[in-house]
């Protein structure tokens, strides 16, 4: 019964870490998208720039959601004994 609790509470721990550790690096992504092409919109001759820019920041933004699945395998699959 205790292992079924334990193995109970790391699964939801896992899924609580994905589902939240997954809605920071979404809007983070989807602001800066939405100001680049904002931007791109308003000076199309800086669209290099923005798009450079709006990719690198969104490639550091995910390391988050990375993060989170990182931790999530851990309490997955890392059994103490």
């Amino acid at each position: 019964m205790e292992t079924a609790i334990i193995a109970a509470a790391r699964a939801l721990g896992a899924g609580l870490c994905m589902g939240i550790g997954a809605i920071g690096p979404a809007m983070g992504e989807g602001r800066a998208v939405s100001a680049a092409l904002e931007g791109m919109a308003r000076q199309p001759e800086a669209a290099g720039t923005l798009r450079t820019n709006m990719i690198l920041g969104c490639a550091v933004t995910e390391t988050t959601g990375i993060y989170s699945l990182v931790v999530s395998l851990l309490l997955i699959f890392f059994k103490i004994s």
